[in-house]
């Protein structure tokens, strides 16, 4: 920061560090560990005098993706001959989750700062602004739609099973965070679980456990209409649509307009390939770009090697949503 001149003579520099320090918070402060409770906001506030001497961006990205909405307080700041020591110019709006003003407070000077307290206080009590509460785990209806047909037979429904049931884990699941529902499905569809059903994550856990193989054909451009009907029709509006479909073969249905609606609906869906599933299919039922939501395993048994995949995708396109 300003460069002070002591009694001998010796330039000081004194450092600024939020970004180490909201490194720190991420990771001591909001843990179960010291106390956090999962239902409510996390919030912290920093207040930066003159500019900070580290980067901000990436230690803010790591605790917004933590849902952590920092409230940022800036007073004073750089004068002109000083803004050349600035690492990021834009670093209060490069911090907060959104941009338009409401996280970000700006104090003339220290004798001020009472002025900011109600604003801040009336900001962080408004629950339903503050944005970083939402993560890419917890604010999402995830409908899976499993494949039962003869050709995956039923030890390897047994393996896709535990496939959703260890993409499941990774959610905060509750009514009114993720939900999970399920749709297997063969030339017929059936309704394994809705989203309304399970609000915890050792039920839906169970419930998955408890799902029985149907055995039969191929129709997945039906099971998309079907699940669209069942599932997404009854998502709250709030909440990001995820469709997860895991097959094994070619569709003996057209699945191109079923997938259109899917996309057109606002439904982010993911087709996940083994075996003898066509990749032209998969590519087709994909949102778009496919290459980032269509992924195929050659055998049943590597499925589990594409959870951390499909988790850092759905993460990663949440996360890069404009926050303005």
């Amino acid at each position: 920061k300003r460069k002070q001149t002591n009694k001998g003579g010796n330039d000081m520099s004194f450092l600024v560090l939020p970004g180490r320090a909201i490194s720190f918070v991420t990771k001591n402060f909001f843990s179960k560990t010291n106390g956090n409770r999962g239902g409510a906001p996390n919030v912290a506030v920093v207040m930066v005098d003159g500019w900070p001497t580290d980067k901000v961006e990436e230690a803010s990205r790591l605790a917004r993706e933590s849902g952590i909405n920092i409230f940022f307080i800036t007073i004073e700041g750089a004068v002109e001959n000083e803004k050349q020591y600035v690492l990021e110019p834009n670093f209060a709006n490069k911090a907060v989750c959104r941009t338009n003003g409401f996280y970000s407070l700006n104090v003339q000077n220290w004798y001020g700062l009472h002025k900011s307290v109600q604003p801040l206080v009336k900001r962080v009590c408004d629950t339903d602004r503050l944005a970083c509460s939402k993560t890419c785990l917890n604010s999402a209806d995830i409908g899976f739609v499993i494949d039962g047909s003869s050709s995956v037979g039923t030890s390897n429904f047994r393996t896709v099973l535990q496939f959703v049931a260890n993409l499941s884990k990774e959610f905060e699941i509750s009514d009114t965070d993720t939900r999970i529902g399920a749709v297997q499905y063969t030339y017929e569809q059936r309704l394994e679980f809705g989203f309304d059903q399970y609000n915890t994550k050792s039920d839906v856990l169970n419930a998955i456990k408890r799902v029985g193989y149907w055995s039969g054909g191929t129709s997945t451009g039906a099971a998309i209409n079907y699940a669209l009907e069942q599932l997404f029709k009854k998502s709250k509006p709030n909440k990001r649509k995820l469709m997860i479909l895991i097959t094994d073969g070619r569709s003996y249905d057209d699945i191109r307009i079923p997938a259109m609606v899917a996309h057109h609906k606002g439904v982010i869906t993911y087709a996940i390939g083994v075996a003898w599933a066509a990749q032209d299919e998969l590519e087709i039922i994909a949102t778009h770009p496919a290459r980032d939501h269509a992924f195929f395993v050659d055998e049943f048994d590597n499925l589990y090697k594409s959870v951390p995949k499909v988790i850092q995708n759905i993460c990663s396109e949440f996360n890069s949503q404009p926050r303005n």
